[in-house]
């Protein structure tokens, strides 16, 4: 009998018929089966991919490389929560916003020790990191070789910073002399730098203990080595429990414009990027806004602060999350045209005042040795001209709405005074053009820095003349600083208490020529709540 010889196209058609069965199997086995799914998960376990979790499906998440993720390193702090809850989350995910609006894959690095962050950056370990404008200048020329520039601001330090104090110490001059624990060249040594220049003082009247990180200065305050420290919240909370009697002297809930969260990327990286960062700034934006605007936004955010830190060693509850993200604010589209210089009615701070000003005092301190490149070298700020987002949650920040001042305000207790030598001619108040360059240098840029601060203004007199001429003269002559700043700056004029002492207030004797002139004085006092 003979054999039955197939042609090429039966055994082609029986070759596509086993290769389909196998794999409508394989698919059956995998997808159909408990033993499959289970394969599949210590496949992904193993390799990395994508998964199919609702809450977070990573990809690329494993030991795989993505060149395509952009990586963002930030520290354990609530002023990233616009970017973090707009990826939802800080793994890189299909679930993100940055993904299913723009195509692109975000994941946040949590890099809290300093210098490791820094040396992921050199090493293109991430893409964007954090920074404080405010303590930039101490280390861009160290980061020279690879060109940083500020590519868009996302908070300011609202409550986050604080500086705590032992019993007794009520006010700035009482810290004349003093320990105090700071991380030195770090948004906490800005702020005391600050702090001490509206009393009146410099880092040269106290006694600097330097520390590591702020939680090393906050341990140090707690053991009552030291009688003063600037910390991170919750270490404040946490300090004034350790230290009986203990109070917050101040903090940047008052001081709201000193210490400016920014990020930063290397120049070729934007520019060889633009539209991408772009796009993730202005998600970031978007996030920011609903955060600001919608409690439920902002109660999901801190759901996933809780959460992801948790995850990476720090347990947080989502109230202590909220807490974080209570004590900055996440700037706007509108807030970054304002620090950016781009908005022409603005007069606030900008991130021009707060690097040229820190350049030079960190300069006068001796921290910065060589000429730091100006503003318009390191700032980028192509994200935000490129960017239109409208409507009122997208518009910046308004100024703190104070309420009238009161009687009682203009004998509260100072928290800091700085007194400035204004002249004026024998019996009259109005203001010269010295005078306003007296005031613009020596207290302009105080009273913007410490934004959300009630300001007492107390015009003083010597003794000679009619007493209740001099106080009267010493009235106007205060209100006269006052109105200078409302019509000059915007600032509230609710804002202001305008006390008249005359001669009452001396600080000198009226017994000398010397003596007199120091007392024809006028003082700017920051107020607490």
């Amino acid at each position: 009998m003979a054999k039955t010889q197939l042609t090429m196209f039966s055994k082609l058609l029986i070759t596509i018929l086993i290769v389909g069965g196998l794999v409508f199997g394989g698919y059956f086995l995998l997808n159909k089966t408990s033993i499959g799914q289970d394969l599949k998960k210590q496949s992904e376990q193993e390799f990395g991919g994508v998964t199919d979790n609702s809450d977070n499906r990573s990809i690329n998440s494993g030991n795989q490389n993505d060149d395509d993720v952009v990586k963002i390193g930030v520290v354990t702090w609530g002023g990233y929560a616009g970017g973090q809850y707009f990826n939802e989350g800080f793994e890189a995910s299909t679930a993100s916003r940055f993904y299913k609006d723009y195509g692109i894959k975000v994941k946040f690095e949590v890099l809290d020790d300093f210098e490791a962050s820094r040396n992921a950056f050199r090493a293109d370990e991430v893409n964007l990191l954090w920074q404080t404008i405010d303590a930039f200048p101490t280390e861009v020329n160290g980061l020279s070789d690879f060109d940083p520039v500020i590519v868009w601001q996302a908070d300011w330090s609202r409550g986050g910073d604080a500086i705590v104090a032992r019993r007794g110490i009520t006010s700035v001059a009482d810290l004349k002399g003093k320990k105090i624990a700071v991380a030195e060249l770090t948004p906490s040594h800005s702020f005391l730098i600050w702090l001490l220049e509206a009393g009146g003082l410099s880092v040269n009247d106290v006694e600097i203990v330097p520390q590591a990180t702020a939680v090393d200065a906050a341990e140090v305050f707690k053991s009552q080595r030291v009688d003063a420290a600037v910390v991170w919240s919750p270490d404040d909370i946490l300090s004034l429990k350790a230290v009986p009697g203990s109070r917050v002297l101040e903090s940047t809930r008052s001081a709201a414009y000193i210490i400016a969260d920014v990020f930063m990327a290397k120049r070729d990286y934007v520019q060889r990027n633009e539209d991408k960062i772009r796009k993730i700034y202005e998600g970031w934006m978007k996030g920011a806004a609903e955060i600001n605007s919608d409690p439920a936004a902002r109660s999901k955010a801190a759901s996933i602060l809780a959460r992801e830190f948790t995850e990476r060693g720090t347990a947080l509850t989502n109230e202590e999350a909220a807490e974080m993200i209570g004590n900055v604010r996440l700037t706007t589209h509108g807030d970054n045209l304002n620090f950016f210089g781009l908005n022409q009615d603005y007069k606030g701070v900008t991130g021009n005042d707060l690097y040229s000003e820190m350049s030079i005092k960190y300069t006068d301190l001796g921290y910065i040795e060589d000429r730091v490149p100006n503003w318009r070298m390191i700032s980028f700020p192509k994200m935000v001209t490129s960017t239109n987002l409208t409507g009122v949650t997208h518009n910046s920040e308004g100024a703190k709405a104070f309420t009238e001042a009161t009687a009682s305000d203009k004998e509260k207790a100072a928290i800091a005074t700085k007194r400035v030598s204004i002249t004026f001619r024998t019996g009259e108040f109005q203001l010269d053009e010295n005078a306003k360059y007296i005031i613009d240098k020596e207290f302009v840029g105080i009273a913007k820095a410490f934004g959300n601060a009630r300001i007492r203004v107390e015009g003083n007199t010597d003794s000679t003349g009619n007493y209740n001429s001099n106080v009267a003269l010493s009235q106007r002559r205060a209100q006269s600083v006052v109105d200078y700043l409302v019509s000059e700056y915007n600032m509230p004029r609710n804002r202001f208490i305008v006390v008249g002492n005359g001669p009452d207030n001396p600080i000198a004797t009226n017994d000398s020529d010397q003596g007199r002139a120091q007392n024809r004085r006028t003082d700017f006092e920051l107020i607490g709540d």
